[in-house]
């Protein structure tokens, strides 16, 4: 006799079902934006009972805030990584480092990276994991208008360097333009120079501005 409580999840020790959930919520993301996630979807792919998921999650947007929270944390460390290179090769690698793994982040989880900014689809007010993950991201941000900018960074100089690398994301991942670098060797290409004329720019700007003071 099959005694198992409706809405209770299989008993697999073998299956972490937690980490499926998150898996396949990030393959409907992929698939439709986040229009395509459902708890019931996210059961029915995951072949448990539609009840199960709130086992692991509250409502959809905890699952997307889950997502979220990760994807913050991850570009942090990125970020990070990129900013402890001025140390030993210079502002301009730390800049150029700063910009590849904003991007390459953006490209390798494109559905994840569209929603992360968005309040309307996960509202961080809900989520105290979205607003540490969100501040370790933006820290970094802060840390490299520092490197570059030193003494004369400002709000103002932390927006133009945010701009630039969430700009060149979202023009890489959505605007049409995007079609025509159709292969990863030229979407890096594009990035690299892209990138080096700004650090031209940016750096350019701050010498001057340095000379002037």
């Amino acid at each position: 006799m099959n005694t198992r409580k409706p809405g209770r999840p299989k008993l697999d020790p073998t299956r972490d079902l937690r980490t499926d959930l998150l898996k396949i919520s990030r393959e409907l993301l992929e698939e439709g934006g986040p229009g395509q996630l459902s708890m019931r979807e996210v059961a029915r792919r995951a072949s448990c009972t539609h009840q199960a998921p709130y086992h692991h999650f509250e409502d959809r947007e905890s699952i997307l805030a889950t997502l979220v929270t990760e994807g913050f944390n991850t570009l942090a460390k990125a970020l990070a990584a990129a900013n402890a290179l001025a140390e030993s090769k210079g502002v301009r690698a730390a800049l150029l480092a700063s910009a590849q793994a904003y991007v390459q982040f953006a490209l390798s989880q494109p559905a994840v990276f569209r929603i992360m900014f968005r309040p309307d689809v996960c509202n961080p007010a809900r989520f105290p994991g979205v607003q540490q993950s969100g501040a370790l991201a933006h820290a970094e941000l802060q840390h490299l208008n520092r490197i570059v900018h030193q003494q004369a960074a400002t709000p103002a100089t932390a927006a133009i360097l945010w701009a630039h690398v969430h700009g060149l994301a979202c023009l890489m991942i959505d605007a049409p333009a995007s079609g025509a670098m159709g292969t990863d060797r030229a979407r890096r290409t594009h990035l690299r120079e892209v990138s080096e004329a700004f650090a031209e720019m940016v750096l350019g700007a701050s010498q001057l501005q340095a000379r002037r003071r």
